[in-house]
């Protein structure tokens, strides 16, 4: 769409709000009165979500699945003229479509969500039951409050928020809910090989809802992801345990064994020692090295936080580079030997383990990086040692250039709104879809611009989210006076 800017020149326009000076308090105040007069409402309806334990890991969900769905479709049907969608995988309802009418001569931009959670357990260690939201000391805790059914809320109630007020919209908002992003979204990667339905959720820009601020009230645009490859690895030594007694000191520990093949992948630094591996990584530019400085860390919180501050990494390399923009590698859970109450001397017969590596874009192939894990493994085993290497998963990580047109805008917006420059990051984990969607849609991916702070363990025990997140998050999706320009 063009339009003429301040200056005269002929620009293309992605207006999010467009105001004149004059009246931009008048429209701001109004914008939160809105808010406030919805603001119980709002709760309510979030609340209703979050006791739906969607936990799509775990079958006897599966109903659970399918009332989530059918809730976000509810929610999002009818309302201002959007269309709605229920797609199925073999009778389970997995995904949720939605969208606003086309604007002719406008963009297109993707909303992807999720709406599983993981599972609760152990449900001993919740301070507060993980399905029952509970408001404590300005905060909300229940499983999923943040990830993601928290800032999905927020963001599907922008969009509500906007039409309320200033209907219609200047372009066109396409939703897709995913309901197995905790599994890897096998029905989402199933749906985009079709290329009806790649036609579908065809758009210019994707957007995430699915990250985290830097800190408390620090407006964060999330510009890019790790990818992850993980395996199961078992050794077997004997064909029974055995009494440490009689063949102790004559026969391998497969526990010791893995231990020492395990020894072999990473120094004491952390860096991958397994030849090639990082070969790869694309080495951070001088402008993305200057933007994540700007990401605070703050090692006595952490410490708080998790009970210790990070003291471990690469060197040369800042904490939020380590995290974001350098691969790693984990053991992520190991069974072995006796563990019940009280001693017994066996020497086990076997250990499996499972461990994964975070792989960093855009130059990294996880297939050859597969093949670079399997070889090394497998040469680096302990003589008269059976070795059964299993790979489970791979996700492929993203990144968006910080030059990018819709990263630009988004960055203006935030600063305007906030007072401040937006800090800049690169997310640690994964998100499979991210990537799929880009590639097969080529589409320009933007990752959320966020206001939110994890301060819980995403994966046990809290799940909390400020109830001023949905006030703050709301008023972001309204520019101030002017459209946001974005040039081809």
């Amino acid at each position: 769409m063009n339009r003429t800017s301040d200056s005269g020149d002929s620009d293309t326009t992605f207006n999010i709000y467009c105001w004149l000076q004059p009246f931009e308090e008048i429209i701001m105040n109004r914008i939160q009165r809105h808010i406030d007069k919805n603001k119980e409402n709002d709760l309510k309806q979030w609340f209703e979500i979050l006791r739906i334990p969607s936990v799509s890991a775990q079958s006897d969900h599966a109903g659970d699945m399918i009332l989530a769905a059918g809730w976000f479709e509810s929610f999002l049907k009818d309302k201002h003229g959007m269309s709605t969608r229920l797609i199925t995988n073999g009778g389970n309802l997995l995904l949720v479509y939605a969208e606003t009418p086309k604007v002719p001569n406008a963009r297109t931009v993707l909303l992807y969500g999720h709406y599983d959670v993981m599972p609760s357990d152990p449900d001993d260690a919740w301070i507060t039951p993980p399905f029952k939201p509970t408001v404590q000391d300005g905060k909300i805790f229940c499983r999923g409050a943040n990830d993601d059914n928290g800032q999905l809320f927020a963001h599907l109630r922008k969009i509500w928020t906007y039409l309320d007020l200033y209907d219609p919209w200047p372009l066109q908002i396409k939703v897709i809910l995913d309901g197995e992003k905790k599994i890897c979204s096998p029905s989402l990667f199933n749906f985009l090989e079709s290329e009806k339905d790649r036609k579908l959720l065809a758009c210019d820009a994707l957007l995430v809802s699915d990250t985290f601020a830097a800190g408390p009230n620090i407006p964060t645009i999330t510009y890019g992801l790790r990818g992850v490859l993980s395996f199961e690895v078992k050794f077997t030594c004997t064909s029974r345990d055995l009494h440490s007694a009689v063949y102790g000191g004559s026969v391998w520990n497969p526990d010791i064994a893995f231990s020492k093949s395990v020894a072999t992948i990473i120094d004491n630094d952390g860096k991958i020692l397994i030849h090639g591996f990082s070969d790869d990584v694309e080495p951070l530019s001088q402008l993305e090295r200057d933007a994540l400085a700007r990401s605070p860390y703050d090692a006595a919180e952490e410490e708080k936080q998790i009970g210790v501050a990070a003291s471990f990494g690469e060197p040369g390399y800042t904490v939020p580079e380590r995290r974001g923009a350098r691969p790693s590698f984990d053991v992520n859970g190991k069974t072995c030997g006796y563990q019940g109450e009280g001693g017994k001397t066996v020497i086990p017969g076997r250990a499996s383990a499972k461990f994964s590596f975070r792989t960093v874009p855009n130059n990294m192939d996880v297939d050859k990086t597969r093949e670079k894990v399997e070889r090394f493994v497998k040469t680096h085993v302990l003589a008269d040692i059976k070795v059964d290497l299993k790979y489970l998963q791979v996700t492929d990580g993203m990144v968006a250039p910080l030059t990018g047109k819709y990263v630009a805008a988004a960055s203006e917006v935030l600063e305007k709104v906030y007072g401040i420059k937006p800090c800049f990051i690169r997310d640690g984990g994964s998100i499979s879809t991210v990537a799929k969607l880009c590639r097969e849609l080529n589409a320009d991916p933007f990752l959320s611009a966020s206001v939110l702070k994890t301060t819980e363990s995403i994966l046990q025990m809290k799940s909390s989210i400020s109830t001023r997140f949905s006030t703050e998050s709301k008023r972001t999706f309204f520019y101030r006076r002017r459209s946001v320009k974005i040039r081809d």
